[in-house]
């Protein structure tokens, strides 16, 4: 599960904005967002360096996700 959407309402930014700031395409932000794309670890790393939070709180890895 993602919780990229939670965080961009926090942070008001848009996928847009949250594209540009980040380097990461807005469709991957939109297909994270929808849970149809898994990322990669430099996916990972720039998105919790923006938000300045841990990887974990931005994905929870469930068991069958595995």
């Amino acid at each position: 599960m993602v919780k990229l959407k939670e965080l961009k309402e926090k942070f008001n930014i848009s996928q847009t904005e949250l594209s540009i700031k980040t380097n990461i395409s807005r469709q991957t932000i939109n297909m994270l967002e929808n849970g149809s794309y898994i990322p990669s670890l430099i996916t990972v790393k720039k998105l919790s360096l923006y938000f300045n939070t841990s990887i974990e709180s931005i994905f929870i890895f469930e068991e069958e996700d595995l």
